[in-house]
């Protein structure tokens, strides 16, 4: 029983999250259990525990006697988000790349190759499955800094990108040809093992990523 438990846990979490960071629960917007337990089919016991969790990793507010709300957006934000990412994911792609090995070098092509196929699709008008494309640009992503050898600097990474993401979906952005020239000058510098171009390109991917998101607010 307690197994299963577990399973529903898990499976409130990633769904009520997925949700968030894809927009369909509001930035700001009010959680109110009662909706939230026939919207998941679970019990409050399992939401107080998802909401409690996503409150930790910046998800969710928890504000006390008003309970739970989706942590609002705002351009300041974003812009920590983006400045953190540059942080850790150059640093964790230099790890990577000094560190991995032919297994590495096959996932990050595999992982290329999806995403490039996708990147083409939405270039050819096909924006339907905008879902897969940001599976696959996160897979892409976490290929790159895989091999960095830091369990704790993978797991903030993930969450950091989750957050950008949740922007990115808010405005939807795509930055067609320039954003599919960046990953394939990203993955050819990694493969070459040429940590400070790539590097620099994915600095400069980011930095125009949190532009074009910044531009789409308004700001």
């Amino acid at each position: 029983m307690a197994k299963s438990l577990n399973i529903v846990g898990a499976s409130t979490y990633q769904r009520i999250k997925r949700d968030i960071i894809f927009g369909e629960l509001a930035p700001g917007s009010k959680l109110k259990l009662d909706g939230l337990r026939l919207r998941y089919e679970a019990s409050m016991s399992t939401l107080r525990e998802t909401l409690n969790r996503l409150a930790s990793e910046g998800f969710v507010d928890a504000l006390d006697q008003r309970g739970f709300f989706v942590t609002p957006v705002s351009p300041e934000d974003l812009i920590e988000i983006a400045n953190l990412r540059v942080l850790l994911e150059c640093h964790a792609l230099r790890l990577s790349i000094q560190n991995g090995d032919t297994d590495w070098e096959g996932n990050l092509v595999a992982a290329h190759h999806k995403l490039h196929l996708m990147e083409q699709k939405m270039l050819a008008g096909d924006d339907s499955q905008k879902e897969h494309w940001k599976r696959y640009d996160w897979e892409f992503h976490l290929a790159l800094i895989a091999a960095c050898g830091s369990h704790n600097l993978l797991s903030l990474h993930a969450v950091l990108y989750n957050k950008y993401l949740r922007y990115q979906m808010l405005v939807l952005t795509n930055r067609g040809e320039e954003a599919v020239d960046e990953h394939r000058a990203v993955f050819e510098a990694a493969l070459a093992r040429d940590v400070e171009t790539a590097a620099k390109t994915l600095k400069m991917h980011i930095d125009k990523g949190l532009d074009h998101s910044l531009a789409a607010f308004g700001q």
